[in-house]
């Protein structure tokens, strides 16, 4: 029924404007897409799995452990993806094939310690799992308790942004990061600051996807990170707003595919919506043209 599909469409939005706005972000400032953002994510949905199935712990606690250590991971990724490269006159490429290193490193990494087979969360340790009527539809607790909590570091991620100090140095890398320097501006900490930021983001929705389809597996990050590039690039690389606006899209496309159509071309309607915005406004629905900066 018509308004079941448009409460999964509003949580799978959800989830996607999560895993995109760290891409985002670093896109916003960069003008780099960081591939190792699904290996990230891939490592906060397991991480969340072994610490509630094996060690039996709360999925409060295990989803503050996947933030702290997915955050970690960004620090990590940061001083040697990209680090390394900066200041080089490198260009694109180099930075976004030494973060696909770092992706297809974290992957191995992740088959060694859980294996290569989809783990299942046991019954017991899939919280909310209840259901709640409206009106024809049916609405789980968890699918709430994710729309709220996407929307919650959205509203942080932007007011942080907008309106903090580090917010006011990342706003002023965007400009120009040679001005920045020069006006004081920190910036090895503050690109660190925000891979971490980014990455404890992605381990958010790493640990929500997981026990919302109750699996997980190594290589769970390649399709989401398909997805997360085709939202930000529907909603505008580099806008909060628009990875939120381009997740609900593509997940309204994707819904709208499987209902009308078959979930054959449920992928290939998104990437169909992708190119026409590409035709239509390449700089996305609420992204802006930018300069090539000095």
């Amino acid at each position: 029924m018509l308004s079941q599909q448009i409460i999964n469409a509003l949580s799978q939005g959800a989830f996607y404007a999560l895993f995109a706005a760290g891409l985002t972000l670093i896109f916003g400032v960069l003008d780099i897409l960081n591939m190792a953002h699904g290996a990230v994510f891939m490592w906060g949905a397991l991480l969340s799995w072994y610490l509630m199935s094996v060690l039996g712990v709360n999925f409060g606690f295990a989803l503050l452990i996947s933030i702290i250590f997915c955050g970690l991971l960004g620090l990590m990724l940061e001083y040697t993806a990209f680090r390394p490269l900066r200041g080089r006159s490198t260009g694109h490429l180099p930075p976004l094939v030494s973060s696909l290193a770092v992706s297809i490193v974290l992957v191995h990494v992740a088959e060694k310690i859980f294996g290569t087979r989809v783990v299942r969360y046991p019954d017991n340790a899939v919280p909310f799992a209840q259901y709640v009527d409206v009106g024809d539809a049916q609405i789980s607790l968890l699918q709430v308790v994710l729309m709220v909590t996407a929307l919650m570091l959205m509203g942080a991620l932007w007011y942080l942004v907008a309106r903090t100090k580090l917010g006011r140095s990342i706003r002023a890398l965007q400009e120009n990061p040679k001005v920045a320097r020069l006006m004081g501006v920190d910036v090895d900490r503050t690109i660190a600051w925000m891979f971490v930021i980014a990455s404890a983001m992605a381990g958010v929705a790493g640990a929500f996807l997981g026990v919302a389809y109750n699996s997980a597996s190594p290589y769970m990050g390649h399709w989401v990170d398909l997805k997360g590039f085709a939202v930000i690039i529907l909603g505008g690389m580099g806008s909060i707003p628009g990875a939120l606006l381009g997740g609900l899209l593509i997940a309204f496309a994707e819904i709208a595919t499987v209902v009308y159509l078959s979930s054959d071309y449920r992928d290939a309607a998104v990437f169909v919506v992708l190119v026409g915005m590409l035709l239509l406004k390449p700089s996305g629905l609420l992204g802006s043209s930018r300069e090539v900066r000095a």
